[in-house]
């Protein structure tokens, strides 16, 4: 049987998917193509010298082990290495190893963008006769519009989100930064506008990456001496999606290295999308001349999501996990859980599981003892969210009643304690405290601060409630 280059290939992509794990075949092993078969000799061809190093780096000798099973031990493997620009003549490239390696040279960004401004090519990153190279976008296929729950927490970045998915690098949302605390959905909204355009826009080209990888790559690519070919592989992304910037602080290079990326990749319409923990204007570790940039767009935060939302998400994935919950059940679920949205299904599989195992229903007794676990976990040092559910069991006052603008005397008392306690026991600012008991003022909760310390001094039943908290709250921090 006469074997062809690509009959060869699959082959050795068949072995090597056996010893690298799904991630790193789709990013590293999934784009190359083959190109031609001579004899003992194959040649693949890979997208830029960046690509070319990092296989060179860490996968020859599985490249190695795999040629020769096909074609002998004699077999040779050889690159076309393309970066933007024009075709031009073969040059070796030797990689040390028996592997021998071919590399036809293609000229460097730079050149290519020069001639474009001579009007020789219009797009630097279009090679002709050579279509346009596809990477994985590494977008999570599971998180989508469809199963991301709108309420007036997420309303402007998931419209803002939806919109750039339409008419992506074409919007006044460029960038977008989408921040708020763990939990509550940043990654889900960045990969579902990743999906969309994928879904809607066959040839546009979307990357996801969180800043951890890209500073990884960053520090490979200064390595191995392929910086500049680093760069133009990210500028050839129409969709980049960053995950975590906060993780950028105090690394110099890497945000050098960004700051570049970004630069083009804006100037030439393409769009941008990053998610952190905090707002632009609070990323102490970055240069202002990135912050600057972020704030070009649209900033957008995710907010804690009040009590019908949470119920909707958690009744969104019930259906997924196909689990029944009484509805006492889900209604003291919604009001003890608020902080982290991703909670909410962990505790439905925590209590899906137990029914299974123990064949025990699903009853308000097992729903406390899942939901304190999770509590306990959550509050090692202590949070607004522990103590909020402890005063609420303590004072038989729900969540949301203590952080309501109700009026009601046993309500108001409650929620003054909370403040206190929550002040006591936790590093959380004035302002943000009133953020969370209805977006009360600074002075506001000064006032009840000083409430609930002359009541413990003169009203000795009270006195014994907040007590028993606080042993509460001690044993927590043990």
């Amino acid at each position: 049987m006469i074997k062809s280059h690509h009959s060869v290939w699959e082959n050795c992509l068949h072995s090597i998917k056996k010893y690298v794990d799904p991630q790193a075949y789709k990013t590293w092993f999934a784009p190359i193509k083959p190109v031609l078969l001579q004899g003992e000799s194959l040649t693949i061809q890979v997208p830029n010298n960046f690509f070319f190093e990092w296989i060179e780096e860490n996968y020859v000798s599985l490249l190695r082990t795999s040629i020769r099973k096909e074609l002998g031990e004699n077999a040779k493997l050889e690159y076309q290495v393309l970066t933007p620009g024009h075709q031009s003549k073969n040059k070796p490239k030797s990689n040390g190893a028996s592997v021998s390696a071919k590399n036809v040279e293609i000229p460097s960004y730079q050149k290519a963008k020069a001639k474009a401004k001579e009007g020789a090519i219009k797009n630097p990153f279009v090679i002709p006769g050579i279509k346009r190279f596809k990477i994985d976008p590494q977008i999570n296929r599971a998180l989508k519009f469809d199963n991301f729950i709108e309420g007036d927490c997420n309303k402007l970045a998931r419209s803002a989100a939806y919109a750039i998915s339409k008419k992506p690098g074409q919007t006044s949302f460029n960038p977008l930064v989408i921040y708020g605390n763990s939990g509550l959905g940043k990654t889900h909204l960045a990969h579902a506008v990743g999906n969309a355009i994928l879904e809607e826009h066959e040839d546009i080209v979307v990357l996801y990456v969180s800043s951890d990888v890209f500073t990884n790559q960053v520090v490979q690519s200064i390595k191995n001496n392929v910086a500049e070919d680093f760069v133009s592989f990210y500028q050839m992304v129409d969709v980049l999606i960053v995950d975590d910037i906060q993780f950028l602080e105090n690394k110099q290079k890497t945000q050098e290295i960004f700051f570049h990326i970004f630069n083009q990749l804006h100037q030439n319409n393409k769009q941008i999308i990053m998610t952190s923990d905090r707002p632009p204007k609070d990323l102490n570790g970055l240069e202002d001349r990135l912050i600057s940039r972020f704030k070009w767009g649209l900033t957008a935060d995710l907010q804690e999501p009040d009590y019908e939302t949470r119920m909707a998400i958690f009744e969104h994935k019930m259906a997924k996990n196909n689990v029944a919950i009484p509805n006492e059940v889900k209604e003291y679920i919604c009001q003890t859980i608020h902080g982290n949205v991703r909670e909410l299904e962990g505790i439905i599989v925590s209590m899906a599981a137990q029914m299974a195992l123990t064949e025990r229903e699903i009853d308000m007794r097992l729903a406390k003892s899942v939901v304190n676990q999770y509590i306990s976990k959550a509050a090692n040092e202590v949070n607004v969210d522990f103590i909020l559910a402890i005063v609420s069991e303590a004072f038989e006052i729900s969540i949301e009643q203590l952080k309501s603008k109700s009026r009601k005397r046993d309500i108001v008392i409650g929620r003054q304690v909370a403040m206190y306690l929550s002040k006591k026991y936790t590093d959380v600012s004035l302002k943000e405290l009133g953020g969370v008991f209805g977006g009360r003022d600074h002075s506001t909760v000064i006032y009840s601060l000083r409430t609930v310390e002359d009541l413990l001094e003169t009203d000795d039943k009270l006195s014994g409630r907040v007590n028993g908290v606080v042993k509460q709250i001690q044993v927590n921090l043990k």
